[in-house]
């Protein structure tokens, strides 16, 4: 079977709908609210429409697809730029050093300290396939591609890209982080504040939140325990961003407690290492060749999949025929490739 991304349409709605249903809570960027991702495809749909470059507050979902059958089967989010509507909330963890020579000792204690260090930022989310796909590489294939589309459209992005990743989550849906921190001062449960959020954005938590630092050590035993934690279905993701270039700082989620990893654009392997070539030819889908990323178009036109790539003459390469159609190419046209991060 061969899969390729694209960007999202209106008439995707009912299957990331579908999707969203089974993502097991705590995945504010597809919630299942058909209002709030018919939202997303709208925002979608007229940052592709906007053909001049520069960087404004702007959302791309991408999906997934089977093209035996048509079938969307994962999705994936970039938002250009975040902190523009709203303040971008995190925790960054720190530590406080004090000592006390009358008790000749050290005391050191950790912090959690609401911060917006990270407005500016492009941000990746809203990764999640679908649990009858996850083999063949297509997780990487749904979050590399995402860096190939910022890598095709530069002028839109800034330098500094973030990634939030889904906190623990306990089997009845909860957040041990929410219930020792938040849900203190709220009252409502995670389940709520999550559905909350997904349609209204983290606005509420900064206006009612305190300001000053807390204490770690004051929170709960399960809610210390899960700080900076992913989800254990997030664990690979963590490590596939890793892989890429990003790093962990110390950000945290404000509802979950979960990483947010940081990047700069330029660096994240698959930009570094993509290139621009020319179709020399089209092969013969058992003729061989370098399993790539192979990627083409700008804005609704943008497809990337995996390919089978072969070296010519000068900065020109020939590619097997399943992947030349689907992402679009013929012979004396330009697209781009990068290898295995």
């Amino acid at each position: 079977m061969s899969f390729f991304m694209r960007n999202a349409r209106p008439d995707d709605l009912q299957t990331l709908y579908e999707m969203a249903k089974l993502t097991g809570g705590g995945f504010t960027n597809l919630p299942p609210d058909r209002t709030s991702l018919m939202a997303k495809l709208e925002r979608t749909a007229q940052a592709l429409d906007r053909a001049e470059g520069g960087i404004e507050d702007e959302l791309i979902v991408m999906v997934l697809v089977n093209s035996a059958t048509g079938q969307v089967r994962g999705t994936c989010q970039i938002f250009s730029i975040v902190g523009q509507h709203w303040p971008f909330y995190s925790y960054r963890l720190g530590m406080l050093t004090q000592h006390s020579r009358e008790l000749e000792r050290t005391f050191r204690a950790q912090m959690l300290s609401l911060t917006t260090d990270l407005e500016g930022s492009t941000e990746v989310g809203g990764l999640f396939l679908h649990p009858r796909e996850r083999a063949e590489g297509l997780g990487l294939l749904l979050a590399r591609s995402r860096y190939l589309y910022i890598r095709g459209h530069r002028p839109r992005f800034g330098d500094r890209i973030i990634a939030e990743l889904r906190g623990v989550i306990d089997e009845a849906g909860g957040s041990p982080f929410w219930d020792g921190l938040a849900g203190r001062f709220f009252g409502m449960s995670f389940q709520e504040a999550d559905e909350f959020n997904a349609v209204n954005g983290n606005q509420f938590i900064a206006d009612l939140m305190p300001k000053t630092p807390i204490y770690t050590a004051m929170l709960t035993d399960s809610a210390r325990a899960v700080i900076g934690l992913p989800h254990p279905s997030g664990r690979a993701a963590m490590r596939m961003l890793e892989t890429e270039g990003f790093a962990n700082p110390g950000y945290v989620d404000i509802f979950d407690g979960g990483p947010t990893l940081v990047g700069q654009i330029d660096s994240l392997k698959t930009i570094a290492q993509a290139r621009d070539v020319t179709l020399a030819g089209i092969a013969d889908d058992d003729a061989g060749g370098q399993r790539m990323l192979v990627a083409s178009g700008r804005l609704a036109d943008y497809r990337c999949a995996y390919g089978l790539v072969t070296d010519g003459d000068e900065g020109s390469v020939m590619l097997d025929r399943t992947s030349a159609t689907l992402i679009g190419v013929e012979p004396g046209q330009s697209f781009t490739i990068a290898g295995r991060a």
